[in-house]
């Protein structure tokens, strides 16, 4: 019998992470990658001895990807070495820094030392959370295809416990007064783009995965697991294709869409369609807008996104003596996030995240030099900031921040290569909608089953994975998101 043929639009970890679970069961799978490499957001790229991550920057709770390379008949230490990193991050705040690690004793012991009388707080939040996580995760691992998921008992029995009508600030305020501690625990919500106002209170599982799980290192970045899973694919005969894009989908009258059209004109025909492209870029740009329904040009532009991002990737001529994670928190933080995401502004004073990877990390950089990643989150491009005016004083800002705060004092001066890259160039040159790096926000209004659904309604026989289906953002959810339609779709083929 003839195998069913399945195209996949997009290399990310969530299209990559189908391709291999589909091409394991047997499918026929081709995957078209516009770039010439894979991985989306999570790959990297190399100049003059350096390399740097592009997007994501570690990788927590492995054992999902794990799980993922069992069902593909694989083992993800054959492919991927991982190491835990420890501390995994440093909070400077303008008067103190603190180190946060995973190893329950010594979290307790940090917190007490910096907040006597809390370290109970710190771990009746972790105990809290547990519970918290043992109740959302068998949701966000099932598909949300139905209105009526909300009122099964076992929702119904969940929904108190996920403290939805709370912020995320005003969950951890439970637990803790000082605003440094619970900016500690809440500046997760930056990896969804949102600010802790107003992030939904359940994903105070983002400050426990962390800590529960702890965070990783693949050895050469994590481009390393998105190249592992191509491999994994290929040895299951997947086809993937790169620097090869995709013009649109080729929709009959019945709505069922038979295959692509590529942006040399050439059609593949397919059985199932699977959308890993960025959602809101490919819906606009693959299928016409008289051919949608529910997901019109004017009503993508009505929902609600992530912040974007500013990155500085530096190759740097000396040792860096930063831990593997930095944060630098703004002087007054609410204020930074207000301008991110309502003022959509540039902030005089921004935030910023600092990668040291190089320090774990050896074939990252020369001998005795640092590959030094540096993000600032910025508004996404519906702010209509010029970013070819504000660049270079954004650029100078961010550098004189982590000189000041960091007291690595001339910095800038020790810069051997240098990329930048702007919310204009995460929509241009990345395919990111509005440069939306973190995709659809997570507001309650876009969750589960209010988010674009695994199983696209609007279309026969076209399906979705990545940041902007169920569960979300993030690469555990990402993978997550694989895991669902691969299962659902082998399902629908059987």
């Amino acid at each position: 019998m003839q195998r069913k043929k399945i195209a996949i639009i997009g290399a990310g970890p969530g299209g990559l992470a189908a391709a291999m679970l589909l091409s394991a069961k047997g499918y026929h799978v081709q995957l078209f990658e516009k770039q010439k490499y894979i991985g989306g957001r999570t790959s990297s790229f190399s100049k003059f001895g350096y390399t740097f991550d592009l997007g994501p920057t570690f990788f927590s709770m492995p054992y999902i990807l794990e799980e993922l390379f069992q069902e593909a008949g694989r083992r993800l230490e054959d492919y991927v070495s991982l190491r835990k990193i420890d501390p995994m991050y440093t909070l400077m705040f303008d008067d103190f820094s603190m180190k946060a690690s995973s190893d329950r004793q010594k979290m307790k012991q940090i917190v007490e030392t910096h907040f006597p009388g809390y370290g109970r707080q710190y771990e009746r939040f972790m105990l809290d959370t547990r519970k918290k996580m043992n109740v959302l995760l068998p949701i966000l691992q099932k598909n949300h295809d139905s209105i009526f998921d909300y009122v099964r008992l076992r929702s119904i029995k969940a929904w108190p416990k996920l403290e939805l009508s709370k912020t995320l600030y005003e969950v951890l305020s439970k637990y803790f007064d000082d605003d440094r501690l619970k900016l500690s625990f809440t500046f997760q919500s930056k990896y969804l783009g949102m600010s802790p106002w107003e992030c939904p209170g359940l994903f105070s599982i983002l400050a426990f995965m962390e800590h529960e799980y702890g965070i990783f290192h693949p050895v050469g970045g994590l481009s390393k697991l998105t190249a592992a899973m191509g491999i994994v694919a290929r040895e299951h005969g997947a086809e993937i294709h790169t620097g090869t894009g995709v013009s649109k989908l080729i929709i009959d009258n019945k709505r069922t869409v038979q295959g692509l059209q590529l942006d040399t004109g050439d059609k593949i025909a397919a059985d199932h369609v699977i959308m890993n492209a960025d959602f809101a870029q490919a819906m606009s740009q693959l299928v016409a807008d008289d051919l949608r329904r529910k997901y019109k040009t004017i009503h993508l532009e009505k929902k609600r996104y992530s912040c974007s991002t500013f990155m500085i990737y530096a190759g740097v001529d000396i040792s860096v003596p930063l831990d593997h994670h930095t944060v630098l928190f703004s002087k007054d933080y609410k204020r930074n996030v207000e301008e991110i995401s309502h003022l959509k502004t540039v902030s005089q004073d921004p935030s910023i995240y600092i990668q040291n990877a190089s320090i774990t990390d050896s074939t990252l950089a020369p001998t005795g030099k640092s590959a030094l990643y540096i993000l600032a989150p910025v508004p996404n491009n519906f702010s209509h900031i010029d970013w070819e005016k504000e660049k270079g004083a954004f650029h100078d800002l961010i550098l004189s921040k982590v000189e000041e705060k960091t007291g690595l004092h001339n910095l800038r001066h020790k810069i051997e290569t240098e990329t930048v890259l702007t919310p204009a160039d995460w929509e241009n040159k990345k395919y990111v909608y509005k440069g939306a790096t973190f995709n659809l926000a997570h507001n309650l209004r876009q969750m589960m089953y209010f988010r674009p659904h695994n199983k696209l309604k609007e279309f026969r026989g076209l399906w979705l994975v990545g940041g902007g289906t169920h569960p979300g953002s993030g690469l555990p959810t990402i993978f997550e998101s694989a895991r669902i339609t691969a299962h659902l779709l082998s399902g629908a083929m059987d």
